[in-house]
């Protein structure tokens, strides 16, 4: 049995709630607002429009700037159709791991910040510690807009966010960006033999799908060789066609998603613009031959890219509570870091588990992980008991002192 305590057992709570994207997080969000209530820990919600949903934000520690932010999401990706040797949503220990649904992407990160918070509270922080849990992350980091938004109208300036998606416990500052789209082809039915009668959908969207691989393979020979990413530059895939009824019947409609993931030095709404023209000039010729036939385009989401910072306070705070003294490093998959980034706050990539894990059956955490994660949040209490900064935000002084005392 693994000596992480209460992470452990919080951890396996959290497992046990199917929070996948496509169902309510409302059961685990009302969980944790009842172990805050036991601590006194003061929260509020910022809930979807529907009310199915919700963010969570709650504050350990005095109501003034330069406070800490963990962050991470509450949503996990589907199980279905994966070949899980034990139940997806029960914490299983095995050979120094722990594994379940969201161990690694992202729960463990939550687990560490909710262990953390008895600690903060017999401390007497003297600068906040704030807690920002969102929804639905993964399917285009939907509910973080709201709940960023809550935070910059609410809380004193924070002086840093650490978004605590899995980086193996070190300082991540770069991630790509990410447009998702919808590509809907409406035609004309008709029997196959009789292809002077209608528009074949999905004959027409296999050219525009085309199109897209034709871009997707320039983009990777364009790739800038200096690029810190992997792979180094744009990627665009298609995920989803959907089309057709019956092998004879011309198709009325097809419909095909894709995504577009770009670092910060491009910007995608270039990348795309001859294909954007393409889908323009199919709409139009479509409907010169069938009035009811065309192309249709949806951006889902626009999550944008997160950059580095020079100096930037929170990789410093990060490095330092990690005791991480790599190079810089960037990663290819998006987060909310670049939402929070953009609205104005130095942030941080962070959290325990790899990448390599998530998404995946049998998905785990390594015991090893969570214990370096458990670290770094005792450095976090230490200075969080530090005297609050003023005027400037906290400095990389300051942090070292923290990480030596921890």
């Amino acid at each position: 049995m693994s000596e992480l305590g209460p992470v452990h057992d919080i951890l396996a709570t959290l497992v046990g709630f199917d929070t996948t994207s496509r169902v309510s997080n409302l059961a685990l969000i009302e969980w944790v607002e009842t172990y805050l209530d036991r601590h006194g820990v003061p929260h509020r919600r910022a809930p979807n429009a529907e009310g199915t949903k919700s963010n969570l934000l709650a504050t350990i520690g005095p109501a003034i700037e330069g406070g800490a932010v963990l962050s991470g999401h509450t949503d996990v990706v589907p199980v279905d159709g994966q070949p899980w040797t034990s139940d997806p949503f029960a914490l299983t220990e095995r050979g120094g791991r722990l594994y379940g649904r969201g161990t690694c992407d992202m729960k463990g990160f939550l687990a560490l910040a909710l262990a953390a918070v008895p600690d903060l509270i017999a401390a007497k922080v003297r600068r906040p510690v704030h807690l920002a849990f969102s929804y639905d992350e993964e399917i285009g980091c939907l509910g973080a807009p709201l709940l960023i938004d809550l935070i910059r109208r609410e809380l004193p300036a924070p002086a840093f966010v650490v978004v605590g998606e899995p980086t193996d416990m070190v300082a991540v500052n770069a991630h790509k960006g990410i447009t998702y789209y919808k590509v809907k082809v409406t035609g004309r039915e008709a029997h196959s033999s009789q292809t002077q009668q209608g528009v074949s959908a999905i004959m027409e969207a296999v050219t525009l799908m085309s199109a897209l691989t034709e871009l997707s393979a320039r983009l990777e020979r364009e790739a800038d060789p200096a690029s810190p990413f992997t792979p180094k530059g744009a990627t665009l895939t298609i995920g989803i066609v959907h089309g057709g009824t019956a092998g004879n019947i011309l198709a009325r409609e097809c419909t095909f998603l894709f995504d577009l993931r770009c670092p910060h030095t491009l910007d995608p709404q270039g990348v795309l613009a001859s294909f954007f023209a393409q889908v323009a000039a199919l709409d139009v010729a479509l409907k010169a031959r069938a009035p009811e036939a065309g192309v249709a385009i949806e951006m889902q989401s626009n999550v944008p890219p997160f950059a580095p910072e020079p100096d930037g306070p929170a990789e410093s705070f990060a490095r330092r509570l990690a005791g991480d003294n790599g190079p810089p490093r960037a990663v290819a998959f998006a987060t909310e870091a670049g939402q929070f980034q953009r609205a104005g706050f130095s942030t941080v990539l962070c959290g325990p588990g790899s990448i390599e894990q998530a998404h995946q059956p049998d998905e785990y955490v390594e015991i090893s992980q969570m214990e370096r994660g458990a670290a770094f949040m005792r450095r976090l209490v230490d200075w969080a008991t530090l005297p609050s900064p003023a005027p400037a935000p906290l400095g990389g002084d300051e942090v070292a002192s923290a990480a030596t005392r921890a």
